[in-house]
This record gives C-alpha cells, sequence and structure tokens, in this order.
C-alpha cells in the first residue's frame, strides 16, 4: 500500500489552497509530486549487527552465530525470533525490545535493545580466543586422526578442571572465551597421553604441538621367531602392578603405548603364554609371545 506524504498547511496557506480551489477546478490536473516517492515501510526495523574481539576492536569474520530473541520481560522462556551464521547479519524486526546474542565457539556475548523505527547498527565485543592443537613423537607430526583433545577449565578443588570440550581434533579451530585451559591429548586409544596448560587470549590463536613419548606396537603369538602370526589370540597388556591396559584379540592387533614397562598375556586354544617387553618413544615394532609348551 502506497502512503502519500503531506506536509503540515499553514492558517494562510489554507486559504490561499481554497482561493485557488476554482481556477484549479477550471485547469488540467497536474499529477501530484508524491505519486513519484518510493514506498515508506510500516512498522519494520533494520538491525546490522557485528562482532569484534575485546580489547582490540578487531572484526571477527568468521565462526560466529547470532539469534535474536524476543525481550519479554518476564521469566518465560526466550522465544528466539530471527538468526544467522554471517559475520555482519542484517535483521529486519518490528518495533519492540529484544536480545541480540553471538557465540563464537564457546565463548558469547548478549545485550538488550529496543528497536523502534529507521535502522539500527549494533557491535557486540567479545572477549575469546582460540586454541589450535596437533601432537608429535619425537619431532614427527602424529596423523590427525590418531588424536584426540580434551579441554578442561581449572578449578580450584578439582585437579584436572571441568571439561569444556571433549574429543576434539587435531587442526580444529577451538574457539573459547579468554583464560587458561588445561588440555589432555590423546594418542591412540590406551595410555599414551600428554597434558599441557595454555593460554588463550583474545584475538589470538594458539598454536600448539603436544609431544608424546609413546610408540605403536604390533601384538602376536607365533610358533617361532618371525613365524606366522596365530589367528584369533586373546591379548592383555598389563602394567608391571598389573592393571589392564590394553585387551584385544585377533593375529596382530595394534596398540600404542606410553613409554614405559608392560606384560603382555596372550590366551590360544585354551592356553595361556605371557611376556615382558618395554616401549621406547618413538620405536614402533613388533611384540612377540612364542607359544611355548
Amino acid at each position: 500500500m502506497l502512503f502519500r506524504v503531506k506536509r503540515p498547511i499553514s492558517l494562510l496557506g489554507l486559504v490561499a489552497a481554497l482561493a485557488a480551489s476554482g481556477a484549479a477546478a477550471q485547469s488540467p490536473a497536474v499529477p501530484s509530486m508524491s505519486q513519484n516517492l518510493p514506498p515508506i515501510s510500516i512498522g519494520q526495523v533494520t538491525l546490522n549487527a557485528g562482532a569484534t574481539f575485546a580489547g582490540s576492536n578487531e572484526p571477527i569474520r568468521s565462526g560466529l552465530v547470532w539469534r535474536i530473541y524476543e525481550d519479554r520481560g518476564d521469566a518465560s522462556q526466550p522465544v528466539i525470533v530471527a538468526r544467522s551464521t554471517s559475520p555482519t547479519p542484517s535483521f529486519t524486526l518490528q518495533p519492540g525490545n529484544y536480545i541480540i546474542h553471538v557465540a563464537y565457539g564457546f565463548a558469547s556475548a548478549s545485550k538488550r535493545i529496543s528497536v523502534q523505527r529507521g535502522n539500527l547498527n549494533e557491535r557486540l565485543a567479545i572477549n575469546a580466543g582460540a586454541l589450535q592443537l596437533k601432537g608429535a613423537v619425537g619431532g614427527s607430526p602424529i596423523a590427525p586422526n590418531r588424536l584426540s583433545f580434551s579441554v578442561y577449565v581449572p578449578e580450584a578443588q578439582n585437579s584436572e578442571g571441568r571439561l569444556v570440550i571433549a574429543d576434539a581434533k587435531a587442526n580444529d579451530m577451538i574457539r573459547l572465551p579468554e583464560g587458561t585451559y588445561h588440555v589432555v591429548s590423546t594418542y591412540g586409544d590406551a595410555n599414551a597421553i600428554m597434558r599441557s596448560d595454555l593460554k588463550v587470549e583474545s584475538g589470538r590463536v594458539t598454536e600448539a604441538t603436544l609431544n608424546h613419548r609413546a610408540a605403536t606396537v604390533t601384538l602376536k603369538l607365533v610358533g617361532s621367531a618371525g613365524g606366522e602370526a596365530f589367528a584369533g589370540t586373546a591379548f592383555s597388556v598389563l602394567t608391571p602392578g598389573g592393571d589392564v591396559i590394553r585387551e584385544a584379540i585377533g593375529a596382530f592387533p595394534s596398540v600404542t603405548l606410553a613409554e614405559g614397562e608392560y606384560i603382555l598375556i596372550a590366551r590360544h586354544d585354551g592356553k595361556v603364554y605371557t611376556r615382558e617387553f618395554k616401549v621406547e618413544s618413538g620405536l614402533d615394532r613388533d611384540i612377540e609371545v612364542l607359544a611355548r609348551p
């Protein structure tokens, strides 16, 4: 629907208009200038949003998730009225009160706003940075698919801290609020674990490589040294104190272990065989158990 914009008319203007009305009736009709004006949008407000890193005011250009909630001013569950993953979204809203929320990974910022008419520009500052993690053994990179990372927030009554993220992958961009975190790196699926405390600074990516002291060993039950492995063998890897580290079944399963001494137990056809062995960091090798009577 088109609305014509009319200006207020003064008393003198009104008299002049009435005096001219008779002449206008005898003159050809002249199109109103207001017919050439674009339509006016009624009842909508444009909200232009953006986010920056706190302290530097550097724009955040990726990794943002925006949500606009209706601000009802009570304890009821807020209702999402708009969302976007654009770094600089524009939202079309009805006049009213809203909560604008932006998340950058595990960091976020929010603000209550009131929109009534026209355009509104909002910039939210997020106090956040990121971690990018890798692993290595003796200077050699570990394949990303063999690593996983857990990130904790230190707590006074908890030696490890509160878990923030589990099973993060190597080279992932882990976006976090500024602060110090406890990182646990697991190489393989046994006991090859390394820990480190890392600091996240606002607007920066902290890159870190956690160096493991571990190796991958292949377990075999053989009739003679270098012989063919027996299929269907059940293996158990224990510490010298008797704690079970890893169990596996097969002809030659592989396991990644932290540097140290171990006991290997092999079970096949109702018989049990044992062997002690040592893992040296970076030295991948076969561990054979001889099936002797």
